[in-house]
C-alpha cells in the first residue's frame, strides 16, 4: 500500500498535510461505556501532550464517539478513515465495540491499536488490528489460579452479561482453567447490561453455596451485583476482570461492599517501574487523581503507536503495522511488552483487591502460571 491519506505525501502540493499525522481516537464517550472511554481518552491526550510530534510531525488527534453502540462503533470507524483521512486508529474500551470496526480497519488497512479490548476475536484473522492490553485467556487463567490457590475456593458461581462478548469470553475462559485446576462450576446465571436489580439471580446463587463468585462485567452492573450482594447477607468473596475497574465502581457499590472482592487488571498505581512512577506522578498532577487502567491503556496505546511510526521510519500504512507486528519489550506503564504472532501483548498481569473502598492489595507481574502467594 502508499501512503495513507491525510498523512502527508499524496498531495505533494499540500505541504501543510505532510507535516501532520492524523490519529483517530475511537472511543466509548457516551452510553454505557462512556466512563471508561473517557478514562481512556485522558490518557491517549497526555500520551500527546508529552510526546506531540514523531518523525518530525505533529500528531493530530480526531476524536470519535462511538456511543457504546456496535452499530455505530462500525460507522464511526468508517467515517474516521474515510472522511477524516486518519492515518491509523487507537481503541476502542468495549470488545465490542473493537470487533464491531475490525473489517473495516482490516479492509483499508489502517492500522489500529486496540487498548483494553482483550477478546481475542478483536484481532482474529486482521493483520491490521493489535492491541497494547493482555487478551483474557490470560486474565480468565490469572483469575481462575488465584481463587482456587490462593481463596482455596473449590467451588464457584459464574455470573456474565449476556449481551457482552467481553464477559461471554472471560467466563468461558476462566471456567476452564478452574475446572482443570479441580474446582467445580456449581450454578451459571446471567443478567444483562442495564438491568439493576440483581437480587433474585443472587438468592439463587446462594442457594448453590458456592466458595467464590465470579463476575467478569463491566464497573455499572459489577457496583449493584456486589451492593445487592451484600445486602442480602453474602460474604464470599466477589472476583471479576479489567472491565471493574473504575471510580464509578465504588460510587456505585459503596465502600462496604466490596471488601473481599478481586479483580484482574494491567497495571497497580503502586508498581515501581520508572516508566509507571513518571506516568501516575505526571497524570495525578494533571488529572488531581491517580489513573485507572483505562487512563494507563490509553497512554500505553497511544505510545506504542507513535514509538513502532518511529521504527517504521516512514509513515506508511504497511510498514507501520510492520512495525507494531515486529514490537518487543516495548517499556510501556504497564511493564514490559511484547506483540505475539496474533498482534496480542505478551505482559504481566496484576489482581488488584478492595480495603474500605480503596484499591489496597495488589499481587504484581503475575503471568499464567503464577499464584499470588509465591510472589507477595
Amino acid at each position: 500500500t502508499g501512503l495513507v491519506a491525510g498523512c502527508g505525501g499524496e498531495k505533494k502540493e499540500d505541504a501543510k498535510a505532510s507535516d501532520v499525522i492524523k490519529v483517530g481516537v475511537f472511543l466509548p464517550l457516551t452510553g454505557d461505556n462512556a466512563a471508561g472511554g473517557e478514562l481512556e481518552l485522558r490518557g491517549i491526550k497526555l500520551a500527546n501532550k508529552l510526546h506531540p510530534e514523531v518523525l518530525g510531525k505533529k500528531i493530530e488527534l480526531v476524536v470519535a464517539d462511538n456511543k457504546s453502540d456496535k452499530a455505530e462503533a462500525a460507522s464511526v470507524a468508517a467515517r474516521l478513515i474515510e472522511k477524516d483521512k486518519v492515518s491509523v486508529i487507537v481503541g476502542s474500551y468495549g470488545s465490542s465495540l473493537s470487533m464491531a470496526a475490525g473489517n473495516i480497519v482490516k479492509d483499508s488497512k489502517v492500522p489500529a491499536v486496540g487498548t483494553s479490548c482483550t477478546n481475542p476475536q478483536v484481532n482474529a484473522n486482521n493483520d491490521y488490528y493489535f492491541r497494547a492490553c493482555f487478551i483474557d485467556p490470560f486474565q480468565g487463567t490469572v483469575m481462575a489460579n488465584f481463587a482456587k490457590n490462593d481463596l482455596q475456593a473449590t467451588k464457584a458461581a459464574i455470573l456474565i452479561d449476556n449481551s457482552s462478548d467481553y464477559a461471554k469470553g472471560l467466563a468461558e475462559f476462566f471456567k476452564k482453567a478452574y475446572t482443570e485446576k479441580g474446582g467445580t462450576v456449581v450454578i451459571e446465571e446471567s443478567y444483562l447490561q442495564k438491568d439493576s436489580d440483581f437480587k433474585a439471580v443472587l438468592t439463587k446463587i446462594a442457594a448453590a453455596k458456592p466458595e467464590v463468585i465470579y463476575v467478569p462485567g463491566y464497573y455499572e452492573e459489577v457496583g449493584k451485583i456486589c451492593k445487592q450482594a451484600r445486602e442480602l447477607g453474602i460474604t464470599v468473596p466477589i472476583i471479576g476482570g479489567d472491565g471493574w475497574d473504575s471510580p464509578k465502581l465504588v460510587e456505585i457499590a459503596g465502600a462496604s461492599s466490596l471488601n473481599n472482592t478481586y479483580f484482574t487488571n494491567h497495571y497497580s498505581p503502586d508498581s515501581t517501574n520508572e516508566a509507571s512512577k513518571a506516568f501516575v506522578d505526571t497524570y495525578a498532577k494533571t488529572y488531581k487523581q491517580k489513573p485507572d487502567a483505562p487512563a494507563v491503556l490509553g497512554y500505553d496505546g497511544a505510545m506504542l503507536l507513535a514509538d513502532s511510526i518511529k521504527r517504521a521510519g516512514v509513515y506508511e500504512s504497511a510498514k507501520v503495522a510492520e512495525a507494531l507486528a515486529a514490537t518487543k519489550d516495548f517499556q510501556a506503564v504497564t511493564g514490559k511488552t511484547s506483540l505475539d504472532a496474533s498482534h496480542d501483548a505478551v505482559k504481566s498481569a496484576v489482581i488488584v483487591g478492595f480495603k474500605d473502598g480503596k484499591q489496597a492489595v495488589s499481587y504484581t507481574h503475575l503471568r499464567a502460571h503464577e499464584t499470588a502467594a509465591n510472589l507477595v
